[in-house]
Formats: C-alpha cells, structure tokens, sequence
C-alpha cells in the first residue's frame, strides 16, 4: 500500500520559489494586462530581443491556429494583425513552457505538455459560448495542471507514488491520487504557482476551482475543455463525463462536429511548435 506524505502547503510554496522566474519579457506583458495606456512599440521591442521567444511566437502566429491570410514576418506585424491579447497569450505559452525543468522518471514531460497544450486549445475555442475572453481561457488551459508540474518536479521521490495509488484505487482521479499521497493536489499547488508567477487572479482562481461541481466563468470553460481533450481511448467513465460536458454546453449536432474536427488538428499543430 502507498504511504502518504501529506506536504504542508507552505512547503509547497517555499518549493515554488525554487523555480526560474518567467522570462522578464512574459513578467513585462503579464504586468500590461492590469495597463490601460501600452506602448506596443515598447512591447514589441522587448520580445524581439529573445529571439528564441520571436521565433517560437511568429510560427505559432502563421499556423492554422489563427489561420492568417499572409505570413507574419515581424512581433510589429503580428500585433497589428493579431493584437496585443493574441501575442501576449503566444509569448506566454512559449515563455511558460521554457521555463520548467525537467520533471524526470516521476512525469512523461511530452505527455503532460500535449494534454496541457489541448485544453488550452479546447478552452479558447468554448469561450465565447461561456461568455470568456478567448485568450484568458487558452492562458488559463495551458496552465491548467502546472501544479502537477510543481509537485512532480518539487518532489519527484514523493510523485511516484501517485501512480502507484491510482493503480490500487480504480477510477480514481489524479486529484485524488494527489490528496491521498501529499495533503495537496495540482489545483492548490498551480495556483501557488501561477500567483508566483503574478499571473492574474481570474487565471489562478481559475486553476483552483476548475473541477468544482459548481464551477463557474472561466473555472468552467477550463473544467470542460480539460473533459473534451480527453483522448477518444480514456476509459468508460472519461467518456460519459465528456458526454456531460457537451449536454452542459449545449451546442448543437454542427457546432459539435465542426470542434471536434478543428480542436485537434489546431492541437497538433501548436505541439509542433511548442513541444518538439
């Protein structure tokens, strides 16, 4: 039988502050949410002295993503084509994702990243539906599981337990895993995360409430897209609960089909570039 370890919340915070600080350039943009009056020009400037980060954002900006007309050849260019929100949400994603170290044996890190990637896609396409701003619910998709991350990077001897605790207790949710083993789960630990990171606090109440029955705004739209990006082999009871989550947005049989065509292909493409 696994043992639990029961973390202290607090240690998970102080564990936190261990990890990189986000590229000064992400901090920057995340600060010009909160900004009426925002230099683009500035802003502009700033990401092209990553080149990495430029490069990263100008091919996610010239995918079937935003499906443009003509090739985005400058961050000057994207954001008059695409606006600021749009390019903030690309830089993020590409800054966040290059920001965590290696999780080890206790977390398949390509896996995790291609499920947090889904629902972000998943989140932006439900959001207008669920009366969100599209690229708030794709930051707060892609965010969604970072606690996981925290706890599997923070305490990777610990971590290896939750797989072996879901074997024993069949259906049982990560969350619960989590609980069982640490005291904490990845909702906690990511919006401690996120709250470091001085991301919004729609966006880190987001992450805490994304699987409460009573979720609502943004909480739900990331809930349901995590529940629709299931892969179509989960098992049984993933299935009906994605059956719940389409009957809760009540699309009709084309707006169904026409998602789950697109969602997919727009994941593929944006694992591509953030993940290879």
């Amino acid at each position: 039988m696994s043992q639990a370890t029961h973390v202290a919340l607090d240690e998970v915070v102080r564990r936190i502050h261990d990890l990189p600080s986000l590229p000064a350039v992400v901090a920057e943009l995340l600060t010009s949410m909160q900004e009426d009056d925002i230099d683009l020009n500035y802003l502009a400037g700033r990401i092209a002295l990553d080149q990495a980060l430029t490069a990263k954002t100008l091919r996610l900006a010239n995918s079937s993503f935003y499906g443009m007309p003509s090739k985005v050849t400058s961050i000057q260019q994207a954001m008059s084509v695409l606006g600021l929100h749009s390019v903030r949400t690309l830089v993020t994603a590409c800054g966040v994702i290059g920001a965590v170290p290696p999780a080890g044996a206790a977390l398949d890190l390509d896996r995790f990243w291609r499920e947090a990637i889904a629902t972000a896609v998943w989140a932006r396409a439900l959001a207008r539906q669920l009366r969100q701003s599209p690229e708030t619910a794709f930051t707060a998709g892609l965010l969604h599981n970072l606690g996981t991350l925290v706890l599997a990077t923070r305490f990777p001897q610990e971590y290896a337990a939750v797989p072996a605790w879901r074997a024993e207790h069949e259906d049982a949710s990560v969350a619960d895993a989590e609980l069982a083993v640490f005291g904490v789960d990845h909702t906690q630990a990511g919006s401690a995360l996120a709250a470091y990171w001085k991301f919004p606090q729609a966006i880190q109440d987001a992450i805490s409430h994304q699987h409460r029955a009573n979720a609502t705004g943004l909480a739900l739209a990331v809930g349901l897209a995590h529940l629709l990006a299931e892969p179509d082999d989960a098992s049984e009871a993933s299935h009906e609960q994605r059956e719940q989550a389409w009957r809760r947005l009540a699309f009709d049989d084309e707006q169904r089909q026409q998602l789950s065509a697109s969602c997919p292909l727009m994941v593929h493409d944006m694992c591509q570039i953030l993940v290879n």
